[in-house]
This record gives structure tokens, C-alpha cells and sequence, in this order.
């Protein structure tokens, strides 16, 4: 599949005939189901890495229509960054996929979510466990400076159909080797775990089996989860988050939140295949 790169200059005053409107600055497609893009940042939103905003383009009749994304560039970025599925028939990405620089999206500046820092006890190791899209709230998280302040080990076990799939995860791990601002908090801390379950790739199998079987713990030569230890935060389909839930507490870990903080968190308000 192509992958197609466009990029263009923020214009300095955006013509704003939206409510709550941003501009799109750059567009990039990474398979034919799968995108990403970056819009201009409102000056007066404040969030916290790993938050979602409500985001979204007008039907035809000029009524909003709106979905939670999860914000994937870090809070101190001077710009806004998402990752989306396309969906043909979908109401709002059968749109949102046809955008270009210079078009304007709704966001709504009222970041929430639970896939926060300050929603987990301290602990030495975090595991950001994400399917497909899923990899945005933590393409944030694993470039925030506070995150390798916090855990001597971050690890991001990322689970695709295919390997095309991973394309996004990959490349923005690979960049942060090279990153001027956290390149060498980075280096030695995050272990990158992506793996496929339709075609064979360097790891293969579902997030619960590798988790569950201690594969994931043999291949990178670290120790099993433990309460003591070990956070986590869970962000995929509904399905894939009560199922990765029992593995956690099987492993003695309890599900927090921002008003009570324990081992682990799960986003609920994840965009799914329908949008």
C-alpha cells in the first residue's frame, strides 16, 4: 500500500467559520485503513498526556458530529496530533479520511480520560497495552518526559492485524530515539513490543496470550507483572479491554481511576469500528 506524506504551512491567522474550528496542518495515510493527522492547537487548551477531546466535522445539514480521540502528541506539543481507522460507511471517518492541510475540524477543548499518569499508584515498570488505534492516548504518554521520570521501564505492547498495521507504533518509537527533547530519557527504558495476529511477523499472538503465557516476559528478559511493581494502562475495543482486565488482576493488579488511584486504568471511551 502507499503511504502518503502531505504537509503544509499553518497559515498565522486561520480563518475560523466553525465553531470551536482548528486547522489541519499536515495529513499522513498509512494503509488504507488508517491515518493520521495534526491540527492547529487552541492557545487556552491545557491537558494532560493521554486524554481525549471530542473532535469531528458538520453533517450535511451543519449539525456537529462528534467522537472522542485520543490526543497522540504530548501536552507540551505546539500542535494537535490524532490517529484514526477509516471506516467507508462510517458517519464521521467516511469524512474525516478525505481531510487535506488547510481544511478545518470541530474540537471541542475539554480534554478528560482515565489513561493519566496521576491515576496510577507509583510503581518502578508501566505497560501501555493497546490494539490498532488504540496506540494514540500512549503515542502521547511515550513522549512526555514526566513518563520516564516516573517508571524505570515503560513498556508498549502494541497488537495489529497485519504488520502494515504497525506502521504508526514503529515509526514514532523509532523517532524517539532521536529526540532532541527526551531521546536520551528514552534510551535503555522503553522496550517496544508489536506484535501480529493474521500474518507472521517477528512476534505474533494476542496481548492476553503473550501476557498470560509469559512470552512477552521471556522474549524481552523481564520479570512477570506483580502488584509491587508493575502499572498498567489498557486502551482497544471493548472486548479486548475486559478481556486484558482479567489478566491484569490475575496478576494481582486493581483497576484505578483519577479520584482513586491503584495499579491500573482503562480508557472507556475509546473510538471504535462504527464511527
Amino acid at each position: 500500500m502507499t503511504e502518503q506524506t502531505k504537509v503544509t504551512d499553518t497559515p498565522a491567522t486561520p480563518v475560523k467559520t466553525l465553531p470551536d474550528a482548528q486547522t489541519v496542518t499536515a495529513v499522513r495515510h498509512w494503509t488504507d485503513r488508517l491515518f493520521s493527522f495534526r491540527v492547529t492547537r487552541p492557545q487556552s487548551l491545557r491537558f494532560r498526556s493521554g486524554e481525549f477531546v471530542m473532535i469531528g466535522l458538520q453533517d450535511d445539514n451543519g449539525r456537529p458530529l462528534l467522537r472522542a480521540y485520543s490526543i497522540a502528541s504530548p501536552s507540551w506539543d505546539e500542535e494537535l496530533e490524532f490517529y484514526s481507522i477509516k471506516v467507508p460507511d462510517g458517519p464521521l471517518t467516511s469524512r474525516l479520511q478525505h481531510i487535506q492541510p488547510g481544511d478545518q475540524i470541530i474540537l471541542r477543548p475539554k480534554p478528560v480520560g482515565t489513561l493519566v499518569l496521576d491515576a496510577l499508584l507509583p510503581g518502578k515498570r508501566i505497560w501501555f497495552l493497546a490494539t490498532g488505534t488504540g496506540i494514540a492516548p500512549f503515542a502521547s504518554l511515550m513522549r512526555d518526559p514526566e513518563t520516564y521520570e516516573k517508571y524505570e521501564q515503560v513498556v508498549m505492547m502494541h497488537t495489529c492485524r497485519t504488520a502494515d498495521e504497525l506502521a504508526y507504533g514503529r515509526q514514532l518509537v523509532a523517532d524517539l530515539q532521536n529526540d532532541p527533547l527526551i531521546g536520551e530519557m528514552v534510551e535503555g527504558k522503553l522496550l517496544y513490543y508489536p506484535t501480529t495476529t493474521r500474518e507472521e511477523s517477528v512476534y505474533t499472538g494476542r496481548i492476553t496470550d503473550n501476557l498470560t503465557s509469559g512470552k512477552v516476559f521471556e522474549d524481552l528478559g523481564i520479570a512477570p507483572m506483580d502488584r509491587d511493581h508493575d502499572r498498567a494502562m489498557v486502551c482497544g475495543s471493548l472486548a479486548f479491554n475486559v478481556d486484558v482486565k482479567a489478566v491484569l488482576e490475575g496478576f494481582g493488579l486493581r483497576e484505578g481511576a483519577n479520584s482513586d488511584p491503584k495499579e491500573y486504568v482503562v480508557e472507556k471511551a475509546f473510538v471504535g469500528d462504527g464511527i
